[in-house]
Order: C-alpha cells, then sequence, then structure tokens
C-alpha cells in the first residue's frame, strides 16, 4: 500500500465520496454506507453510492456511470472494496476487469471476510492503491458496523429528554412532552438510521409507545419504502400487554425475558411479538446487546426511562449520549435523568460533547461517553 502523501484534490474527491455514502444513511442495513467517485483527466466521470441492502455497492454505480472511460481512472471509495462474494460479486474484481489505474480508500473494510483482502487483490493485478484519507469521517459514518466487526458488539446511542434542570418528570409521573415539537421531530431521524431501537417495560407500561419511525420516504430523501428497525423489549417478567402498540407497528417487535410460561409467550406470539427467553435471575444487558450484535443489528438506538438508562451506563454499555434539553424548569421534586446513585468525585461519568445545537426551542447535546480503564 502506497504512503504518498495526499493532495489537496485528492481530499475534495473523497469529501465527495462521503457525501454520496451519506445518501444510504436511512436503507443500507446491515451493510455499511459507501460512497465512490471515479475520476480521469481531472474530471469526475462516475459516482454511485450503496443504495440498499442486496443491491449493487457504490464502486457497481460508479463504473457503470464511467463506462469504457473508467479504464486507466482514478476511483475514491470510503471503504475498501470488497473481496468476497455476498449478495453482490466482488467490487475488487469489478474494478481489475475495467483496468481502473489507481484505488484510494478511506478506511480498510473490518469486516474479516474482507480486511484488507480487498486492497491486496487490486495490487496483484497490478493497480496502486493507498487508504488512509479521512479515515475517521468515514468510520464515523458507519460506527456502528465498525463496532461490531471490530468488537462484535453494538454501538449504543441512549436518547433522553430532560429539562434545563436535568429533570424528565413531574413528582406525579407526569412528563408528556417535555420538549416541542422540532426537537421530538428530529428524533425520528435518529430513528430511521438506527439498526433497532431498545427500551424496558417501564417504558412501555407507563407511555405505550409506539418507537416506530414516523417519517416518509420523502422526509427521508431516499427512494422506496421507509425501513422499520427491529424494535426490542427488556421485559424480564413479560409483563407487555398483547394490545400494546409497539406489537401493531410494521416490522418486528422482539421480547427479551426469563419468562418461559408457555401461555403468556404464545399470547404475545400471536400478537406478533418475537419472545425470546434468556436463563438466569435477572436480564444480562451485554448479553442481550451481544445476542442483536450477532443478528447485525449493530447501531442500537436506546429510548427508555430512568432505571434502565442508569444500568446501561453503570455497566459501560452506553457509548454515546442524545440529550434534549427544554428551557423549563421543573424543580426539585421532579424525576431525575438517571437512576445512578454516585457517591465520589471519582466516580463521574465523563462525556466528550460531540456536537451542541439548537433544534428550534430546545438544544441537542452529542456527546461521547469515557469509561474508566
Amino acid at each position: 500500500m502506497s504512503t504518498e502523501i495526499f493532495s489537496p484534490a485528492d481530499y475534495g474527491f473523497m469529501a465527495r465520496a462521503l457525501q454520496l455514502a451519506q445518501r444510504g444513511l436511512y436503507t443500507t442495513h446491515p451493510n455499511p454506507r459507501v460512497g465512490c467517485v471515479i475520476l480521469k483527466d481531472g474530471k469526475i466521470i462516475g459516482e454511485g453510492w450503496h443504495e440498499r441492502a442486496g443491491q449493487p455497492h457504490a464502486e457497481v454505480y460508479a463504473l457503470r456511470q464511467a463506462g469504457a472511460e473508467a479504464r486507466d481512472a482514478d476511483v475514491y471509495v470510503t471503504l475498501e472494496p470488497c473481496s468476497h462474494f455476498g449478495l453482490t460479486p466482488p467490487c475488487a474484481d469489478a474494478l481489475i476487469q475495467v483496468g481502473v489505474k489507481r484505488v484510494i480508500a478511506a478506511c480498510l473494510d473490518p469486516n474479516p471476510l474482507v480486511a484488507g483482502r480487498g486492497l491486496a487483490r487490486l495490487q496483484q493485478a497490478g493497480i496502486q492503491t493507498q487508504a488512509g484519507l479521512l479515515a475517521n469521517e468515514a468510520r464515523a459514518l458507519n460506527i456502528g458496523f465498525i463496532k461490531r466487526m471490530e468488537q462484535q458488539k453494538p454501538f449504543v446511542r441512549l436518547k433522553m429528554a430532560m429539562s434545563l434542570d436535568g429533570r424528565t418528570a413531574m413528582a406525579s409521573g407526569e412528563s408528556t412532552w417535555i420538549t416541542a415539537e422540532v426537537a421530538r421531530r428530529d428524533v425520528q431521524f435518529w430513528r430511521a438510521q438506527a439498526s433497532a431501537i431498545l427500551t424496558g417495560i417501564g417504558t412501555i407500561l407507563y407511555d405505550d409507545p409506539a418507537l416506530n419511525v414516523r417519517l416518509s420516504a420523502k422526509d427521508l430523501q431516499i427512494q422506496g419504502e421507509v425501513r422499520q428497525p427491529v424494535r426490542v423489549i427488556l421485559d424480564s417478567q413479560l409483563r407487555t400487554p398483547p394490545q400494546a402498540k409497539i406489537l401493531k407497528i410494521e416490522g418486528e417487535t422482539r421480547i427479551y425475558t426469563l419468562n418461559a410460561n408457555a401461555e403468556q409467550k404464545q399470547s404475545l406470539e400471536q400478537a406478533g411479538a418475537n419472545v425470546i427467553v434468556l436463563q438466569g435471575g435477572s436480564l444480562d444487558l451485554p448479553q442481550v446487546l451481544n445476542h442483536l450484535a450477532k443478528e447485525g443489528l449493530h447501531e442500537i438506538h436506546v429510548e427508555c426511562g430512568a432505571s434502565l438508562a442508569g444500568a446501561l451506563l453503570k455497566q459501560g454499555l452506553v457509548d454515546e449520549l442524545l440529550i434534549y434539553m427544554a428551557p423549563h424548569i421543573m424543580g426539585s421534586d421532579a424525576h431525575a435523568l438517571f437512576n445512578l446513585p454516585l457517591t465520589q468525585m471519582q466516580d463521574r461519568v465523563n462525556l466528550e460533547i460531540k456536537d451542541l445545537r439548537a433544534v428550534g426551542k430546545d438544544w441537542r447535546i452529542q456527546a461521547q461517553v469515557h469509561y474508566k480503564d
């Protein structure tokens, strides 16, 4: 692999490939979001992005657009071209067949089926290769896929809503619409990009949420149907009502439980739930998350109450917090954001604020969670 320094033009073309990859944000699951630009004589002759799982990869679309001009061209792709047969043929072979001159990948593909083999195959065919251009940006776009491939764990994003003084509900339990409509709509876009939306039984019993994506294809600027993420309920005693809204929504609703009662299980399954019975005295959160990762669900969006949120944080399972803060004060008797008793300063959970912006009347805080070694 070449260690040649990248030019300003290289950065520009890879940035364009990342823009294209972004178009697959809501549609490519379980595949990564990938964009590709083909360049010849300083001009873009082909562009493409992976649109949906099962459909051609980004390189194929770009090659189709470039046609015969692709011979001796430069290719910028946000993820190493695949080298194996999946639902589609290897992209590395397609690039070799048309005779491109150089391939620059933003980052290597951590999938063990690829993991450097794609670039190696190109090199063996006499094609120049480079990698590492805007790698951090490319990895961020596929943060769930990357973590699942490298650690066999999903990326967990915990969404919460609170008042300015960190409260989520009044002492009476009243909590309807802490944030305004613009912020609630913003949450829908985060749901849409997730592999799964996870909650606890407390939220189901108290709020009876649907936890689906309520945006149109036009809202998401995509072609075709809106994908509904898998909905996951943690319900150790199998208390989910068969008439719950979450069971009436298109797509899969999965319930993890410790209760093997055949009658209750059958009732929920007849209502449309996929009930998974685990062993143990309490629901093992890492076990649940690992199970989701094994099934290709790599970006988990969590909407839950203070107890489950606190448990996830305490066990070091949250990668990112997405907190919507409303400009009002609910008082000291109101419910706290997390049920997470801490007694010493050294027990604090450290955060790195990655993004802070106004969303209508509210503020959205996006923070990476840093745990102690």
